[in-house]
């Protein structure tokens, strides 16, 4: 990176001496070299002039207006701290844009309300547990631990938000210097991987809308190859792949040439806009007609291999040269490459080179463990390193696909900043859906946890790995620490939220210092110490053999080719390595045996041991010290599909939960793994918070029930209340709302998507969070893996949103259900019971009638999709309502409360004539 900067800034330093403010000469530095006021552009101004904009001026370059550093022997200005350089989270080509006075207000005041809700919280815990129910001691009690449970859950949950920042980005100074008009481009070079396994759950025109974007991203072409991981080994796949690449031909130049956003063609052509809007050119009309034409062509082609692939043949598949698909056996093949576009052959319809597009099908044997998506990742890694070795690694999943073209310079805006980019993991974007209806009736879009969670994280040590829309260091993920930097004095507050930095003064050869590693898992040596080890920089006999041949093939695996590669630091495959050994090489590190006796999955790469193995990843580089960034530009860089009716949903939210309870349970667990390492104080917080949150479920699912407990029985869990203790309910009730009224001022997000995610909270949480808590503890402990599928076959409906109202049963949906159904049961048994007790047991009805519509109102959308459309209830979900009430109305009856119990004559006291 700093040799690419370098190289800018010569080309433009190397002319004039004389200021282009007041004419009179640059002067020099103490040092004797030539005063250079802006380090990005090199634009001639002397130092009073310098001096002068900095205090009185607009403090920016004239030429590329970016902000003025301040140089040794400045006078700091108003709102500077220090000698030298800005924190590590300012930069050239970004700031964090949390300065302007209304974002800080609407901070201070959340972090104020916070507190007061904390000390509320507080006081109305000890009146809860100093006032015990005598006459309901077990449902007192087991209301209390619930209580505290939620209020540890919602600290854990609020404290790492306690410093969020949004962040913007410049493009035009990125380019200025990294991407010069008629110079060649210094961005550095990125391999995107796209992954996909089953293409019947999986469209091929989904995958290839993803691949087409990707080809036609706005980025230096010879600077991205796009890998696509096939874990299926599916011929179909292949033979798609090849007909995007013809495609891609047509689409990559026509889409560049007109500017088109976005850059899948479906999502393109199915935008309801008027698509003339800014176009000026007179030909566009003509070339978007023809190329939509071309595009139902290739969408015709498309599914006739789909129809195609619904029925194998008796034997096999068979390729277009007569030979049987080497994938014919998904579970026992060889690994596959193919190179579809290259930079040697890979031409558009213009003549314009395309991007290298690559098919990869990783070696399937029995008897070996393939670790899923994290080992079909990992095989990636090493095969983008054999074949191109991009310095950045962008990975999306196959229905992700990239909507802002200049999505890659965002993050290059963070990655290859001189100040903040070498201590960066992973540029973390939020994720985007399409296809989802206004209401959002599943909290599908997820807005709270991307638009409020992550950027309160990016205030500390950035955001958690979320699976897609990642550019990650390559680096980072061969599991070595940032540079160490010289930390500025901040005191406790500076330790727990990774307050602002110091950059070290020293010059770049003191970089390449030995580190002194502070967690056994990491190596004992670093990147640079590589380097110069096999440079022969004068290390001793025992260094020079940690870092020897035999040492790195043994850390990274058997292959001279892939180690060579992890020594060249900004990235690139040595110029004298032929296609032929490189593909070679290729297929060697896609064995399936290759990653026995390495650190693959525990060490370097996606982490292995939890179904979620995007928390793993990310947890063991910001435990190793790295820091991630948080971008989020105004137009989204990606968008995905995302499981749109109910049961879809709920499966997904197991997925993600179960993968928590294993971490959770695994020697990664946050609450003890990586203490005397570089991970902050509220970060872990946050992970902890992403693994426990599962257990959330036990205590919600008490207290959904107590409602109807009740009210059936008469009992209560709140004594009765004073005024003054009244008031302690009333307050703890404002901050509640309060709090949540803040963070949506400060984030954005509507009120109707923080109550569509308050809802979903407990629908999740007594179903799929649940399930999770249960099937992890099999699993951890039995090793018993258990899986609950969805079994029903979905209905028939029309419309835009007809997969909304699909019902497919899952068991999942039991608890949900019964706790509706006990609750409805319970409020039309306490009010009966009301009625006929007169007006006297009316006011203990109304707080018991309370806590069941809260239980109600946020079932509300489970409860429309088990209704489906209007007078279509499911078959099942009918029998099971009617199971249900029948047994408790038979403990109705048992109960019986409207009568008083009968237990015979008191023959002592009436005698005989009783």
């Amino acid at each position: 990176m700093e040799g690419g900067a370098e190289a800018v800034k010569s080309g433009t330093r190397g002319g004039g001496q004389v200021c282009q403010i007041c004419g009179d000469g640059v002067g020099t530095t103490a040092e004797g070299d030539v005063f250079a006021a802006c380090d990005v552009c090199g634009f001639p101004v002397c130092r009073p002039c310098y001096e002068y904009e900095r205090k009185d001026g607009t403090q920016a370059c004239p030429q590329c207006k970016t902000k003025y550093k301040r140089h040794k022997g400045s006078p700091a200005i108003r709102g500077e701290e220090g000698d030298d350089t800005d924190a590590d989270d300012t930069s050239d080509f970004n700031y964090p844009a949390s300065g302007n006075d209304d974002q800080k207000q609407k901070i201070a005041d959340r972090i104020m309300v916070i507190v007061l809700r904390l000390v509320v919280l507080s006081i109305f815990l000890h009146y809860r547990i100093t006032n015990p129910v005598r006459n309901a001691y077990p449902l007192w009690l087991l209301s209390v631990i619930c209580e505290i449970w939620f209020a540890l859950s919602w600290i854990l949950d609020q404290f790492p938000k306690w410093f969020p920042i949004n962040r913007e980005t410049y493009l035009d100074r990125l380019a200025l210097r990294y991407d010069r008009e008629g110079e060649p481009s210094q961005l550095a070079a990125v391999d995107i991987f796209v992954s996909t396994v089953d293409p019947m759950k999986e469209p091929p025109l989904v995958t290839a809308n993803t691949v087409l974007s990707i080809l036609a991203v706005d980025y230096p072409v010879d600077k991205v190859s796009c890998y696509v991981s096939d874990d299926g080994a599916a011929m179909l796949t292949f033979d798609a792949l090849a007909e995007t690449s013809e495609f891609a031909r047509k689409w990559v130049p026509f889409v560049k040439k007109y500017n088109i956003e976005p850059r899948a063609p479906e999502w393109y052509f199915s935008q309801k806009i008027d698509y003339l809007k800014d176009k000026v050119h007179p030909s566009f009309v003509k070339d978007r007609r023809a190329m939509k034409r071309e595009y139902e062509e290739f969408k015709i082609r498309i599914n006739g291999l789909v129809a195609k692939a619904q029925k194998v043949p008796e034997e096999g598949w068979i390729m277009q040269d007569g030979t049987p698909w080497p994938g014919n056996n998904t579970r026992d093949h060889p690994g596959m490459i193919q190179v579809f576009l290259g930079h040697s052959g890979g031409l558009d319809t213009e003549g314009n080179e395309l991007p290298r597009l690559v098919y990869v099908s990783r070696e399937k044997r029995p008897g070996f463990q393939h670790h899923k998506k994290a080992g079909a990742m990992n095989a990636l890694v090493r095969v983008s390193a054999v074949l191109t070795n991009g310095q950045y690694m962008l990975n999306l999943d196959c229905d992700h696909y990239i909507n802002n073209s200049k999505a890659l310079r965002e993050a290059m805006c963070f990655l290859m900043d001189p100040n903040l980019g070498r201590s960066v993991c992973y540029v973390q974007f939020p994720q985007r859906f399409d296809g989802i209806d206004r209401n959002d009736r599943y909290a599908n879009r997820n807005t709270v946890f991307f638009d409020i969670n992550l950027r309160g994280l990016d205030g500390i040590q950035g955001p958690v790995y979320v699976g897609t829309g990642c550019v990650f260091n390559r680096t980072a993920l061969y599991g070595y620490e940032p540079p160490i930097k010289q930390k500025k004095k901040g005191g406790f507050l500076s330790s727990l939220c990774g307050g602002r930095k110091k950059a070290s003064k020293s010059k770049k050869g003191s970089d390449k210092k030995s580190q002194k590693h502070v967690d056994s898992s990491v190596p004992v040596f670093n990147l640079e110490d590589i380097e110069e080890g096999v440079e022969g920089a004068g290390f001793d006999d025992e260094k020079s053999l940690l870092m020897s041949q035999m040492s790195l093939e043994k850390r990274f695996g058997q292959s001279a080719a892939f180690v060579a590669s992890t020594l060249m630091e900004y990235g690139g495959v040595p110029q004298s390595a032929t296609p032929e050994s490189l593909l070679k090489e290729a297929i060697h590190v896609i064995s399936c045996g290759y990653e026995d006796k390495t650190e693959w999955g525990s060490e370097i790469g996606w982490i292995y041991g939890s179904v979620t193995e995007d928390i793993l990843t990310g947890f063991k580089m910001h435990a190793r010290g790295w820091r991630s960034i948080y971008c989020m530009p105004k137009r989204p860089a990606f968008k995905g599909s995302a499981p749109i009716n109910l049961s879809d949903r709920l499966n997904q939210v197991l997925r993600w939960a179960l993968g928590s309870v294993e971490i959770l349970f695994s020697r990664h667990c946050p609450l003890w793994y990586g203490y005397g390492g570089r991970l902050k104080f509220l970060e872990r917080f946050a992970y902890i918070n992403t693994t426990i949150y599962p257990l959330t479920s036990i205590p919600l699912l008490i207290y959904c029930v107590l409602p109807a407990i009740c009210l059936l029985t008469g009992k209560f869990i709140i004594p009765e209340i004073s005024n003054f203790a009244s008031i302690w309910f009333i307050s703890l009730f404002l901050s509640i709302f309060a709090t949540g009224i803040l963070e949506m001022r400060w984030s954005g997000v509507g009120i109707d998507e923080w109550w569509r995610n308050e809802q979903f909270w407990v629908i999740g949480g007594i179903s799929a969070h649940l399930f999770a808590v249960f099937q992890g503890l099999l699993k951890v402990l039995a090793g018993i893996d258990t899986n609950f599928t969805v079994t029903s076959k979905a209905s028939d409906e029309d419309g835009d949103f007809a997969e909304l109202y699909m019902f497919k049963w899952t068991t999942l949906l039991i608890p949900p259900t019964t706790i509706l159904i006990i609750n409805l049961v319970g409020v039309v048994a306490g009010t009966s019971y009301a009625i006929n007790s007169g007006y006297q047991s009316w006011g203990p009805l109304f707080g018991k009638l309370f806590f069941a519509f809260w239980v109600i109102v946020h079932l509300y959308p489970f409860l429309k999709g088990l209704m489906g459309r209007q007078n279509r209830t499911p078959t099942i979900v009918v029998v099971w309502a009617i199971l249900l009430a029948s047994i408790f109305s038979l403990l109705w009856v048992r109960i019986d409360p409207f009568t008083t119990r009968v237990t015979g004559p008191d023959t002592q006291t009436c005698g005989i004539n009783c």
